[in-house]
């Protein structure tokens, strides 16, 4: 059994809460309703993600086998058959839909959540194949998330909030490609056909730059009049340490301590991140949710 919630890949979930978002900025999470139904969308697009990495891994089994770290997956190990994992992966896709349509019979999540899964298979099927194409439709599938959270919470996304989500996923989608590209060379096998348009070199320029975009842009979004007004407060810029704290911890990571590995295994095992990212959730909460506390009143 613990083979087939493995082909599952239920620790890249987490990937969905970017759904939470929206509602989360928009003061308007701890709606008992919308968490509700933010949790149907969260779970229908955990759906929809796993019968993708099915998909995946059926098509990448001679790639995954050559990999020290892929070749450990149910079905390049050979510990589920690729008949069964096809079966899993087409009633994922139907329970998604379900979930979907429980979420929001309008139907406007299930467009997205379609939309994501097409862009997604197409990416499968031979674009993940094309360098800088695959990274950007990594970044796509997270905006994806955010604007389908959106629509399940009625609330509006601010051009600045996709564009940092963009940008992040975007850094994140680095961050993994330098990491398959040092297996690459410490293996000496090809794993990727993508990853012949990429290097080291071209790669660590990416992640500076983009560190440096992220922080600029997270600012800009924290003082702009647009986010000011809506959110009713000029003191979001506080949480901007908190960001730049994360990205530099993550940079040291990668540059001085040699930690190879993406963004995503690197967030599961560094306590520094972890901590950096709770104190920027509880600084948010308290500026948005507790606007009246004697702190504020002074």
């Amino acid at each position: 059994m613990k083979y087939y919630i493995k082909l599952l890949r239920p620790k890249d979930w987490a990937k969905n809460m970017f759904l939470f978002i929206p509602s989360f900025f928009a003061g308007h999470f701890f709606l008992l309703q919308k968490i509700e139904i933010l949790l149907a969308g969260f779970f229908a697009f955990c759906c929809m993600a796993s019968s993708i990495y099915i998909i995946n891994d059926y098509r990448d089994i001679e790639n995954d086998r050559k990999h020290p770290v892929k070749s450990k997956r149910p079905l390049a190990s050979g510990k589920v058959s690729a008949r069964a994992a096809i079966v899993i992966s087409g009633l994922l896709v139907l329970l998604g839909v379900f979930l979907a349509w429980l979420a929001n019979p309008d139907g406007w999540f299930l467009v997205i959540l379609g939309a994501y899964y097409i862009v997604n298979l197409a990416y499968c099927f031979g674009l993940k194949n094309i360098a800088i194409l695959d990274m950007m439709i990594i970044a796509l599938g997270f905006v994806l998330r955010v604007k389908g959270g959106a629509v399940i919470a009625n609330v509006e996304t601010s051009s600045w909030l996709i564009i940092m989500t963009f940008l992040l996923a975007l850094f994140m989608a680095i961050g993994k490609r330098r990491d398959d590209v040092l297996l690459q060379d410490s293996s000496g096998a090809s794993m990727r056909k993508s990853l012949s348009g990429y290097n080291l070199s071209f790669l660590d320029t990416m992640l500076g730059l983009f560190s440096a975009i992220i922080i600029v842009a997270y600012i800009n979004y924290t003082v702009a009049p647009d986010s000011i007004l809506r959110l009713g407060t000029y003191r979001l810029y506080y949480t901007s340490i908190f960001v730049i704290a994360g990205i530099m911890r993550y940079l040291q990571v990668v540059f001085v301590k040699k930690d190879s590995g993406s963004p995503t295994d690197i967030l599961y095992k560094d306590r520094f991140i972890q901590i950096t990212i709770v104190l920027w959730i509880a600084c948010f909460f308290t500026i948005l949710y507790l606007p009246h506390t004697p702190i504020f009143n002074k």
